[in-house]
């Protein structure tokens, strides 16, 4: 058998690591070929490939970004769609692919599935806002990253006595705004589930300001005032349809320099949490998804994304997957919420 991977959408900390799990075991159990197509989906419409054999993968895990590059192709847009794909496949002697993604990636693996294609995903987004799976690798990364930073904006907040805002990545989900908020001891966390109230934002900053303590506020980039849109860096959309957003930290500092008269600060963390090398936990989430997902090429069970479930990498149906975005639920927000101020 010959197998395809490609890796799709934002780079992550882990892709490498999925990468080298897929090809090792798939080599050493079952003895098949792999290919690596180039830059996401436009690889399997252009047929640009590099061979992936053991010398290739050795010595990756702890790389971040992904030796294959990456693209926001979308094949049913931008060439060709699965007609096209398949003929690429065909002339290059792929039985099967392993497509390694987002939301938008996976997207596109459950429609090829529809279309005839066999296609394996696996969970791949600094988000964590995949469905049907509790985690996905990168998340983790991200959020040390930006605690990381937060920790070190703490000291320089309470040196100059102002208050610091933290941006960071998420789009409309708001789990590393969260989780980092919460680990770093944030003042204020607002996530893009819930629009906040510039008034009650001020509020919880005056009262830290009491206390003698300079406020650290992180915000998702999708987080939204009450009665406000988003913030976007520009109003172009990718091939997915998606929007950049960005500019809300900014924003809010100056917000809350007017009000408060106390000097404001917004830092952009942006594509710092996505760089670097991953996680321990990272390195094994991923390692794991990609052992699991040559089993399920080898048991032909094609049409489905592995997940974690607990502490089980399991099957989903692309499907349920890709069905609705993960967001932060109500109750998980109201926990944070206790240390605000």
């Amino acid at each position: 058998m010959r197998v395809g991977v490609l890796t799709g959408g934002g780079d992550c900390p882990g892709l490498n690591a999925v990468i080298r799990a897929v090809v090792l075991k798939g080599i050493d159990a079952h003895g098949w070929e792999f290919v690596g197509f180039r830059n996401g989906w436009q690889g399997p419409l252009t047929g640009e490939s590099r061979p992936l054999g053991r010398d290739d993968v050795e010595g990756i895990l702890t790389r971040g970004g992904t030796i294959l590059g990456s693209s926001r192709t979308n094949p049913y847009k931008d060439g060709g769609g699965s007609e096209r794909i398949k003929e690429v496949l065909a002339e290059q002697g792929v039985d099967a692919l392993v497509a390694i993604g987002g939301e938008d990636t996976l997207g596109v693996a459950k429609r090829l599935t529809d279309d005839g294609v066999n296609v394996v995903g696996v969970p791949k987004t600094i988000d964590n806002d995949l469905g049907a799976t509790d985690y996905t690798f990168g998340f983790d990364t991200a959020v040390h990253i930006a605690t990381e930073a937060i920790d070190r904006l703490h000291t320089t907040a309470e040196s100059h006595h102002r208050a610091l805002v933290v941006e960071v990545m998420g789009r409309h989900a708001g789990w590393i705004a969260l989780h980092s908020g919460l680990a770093g001891g944030a003042s204020v966390i607002l996530v893009p589930e819930r629009p906040f109230s510039v008034e009650q934002v001020v509020q919880w900053v005056e009262r830290r300001f009491e206390r003698e303590y300079a406020p650290i506020i992180v915000v998702a980039e999708g987080a939204l005032p009450e009665g406000g849109a988003e913030l976007l860096q520009s109003g172009e959309k990718d091939a997915f349809g998606h929007v950049r957003l960005g500019g809300v930290g900014t924003w809010l500092a100056e917000e809350i320099a007017q009000r408060t008269g106390k000097e404001s600060r917004a830092v952009v963390l942006g594509h710092t949490q996505r760089g670097g090398t991953p996680t321990a936990y990272d390195r094994v989430l991923a390692t794991r998804f990609g052992l699991h997902a040559v089993d399920a090429v080898a048991d032909g069970d094609f049409g489905v994304m592995v997940g974690l479930r607990g502490t089980d990498i399991v099957r989903v149906k692309l499907s349920e997957a890709t069905a609705e975005l993960k967001t932060v639920p109500p109750e998980r927000y109201a926990e944070a919420e206790v240390f605000f101020g």
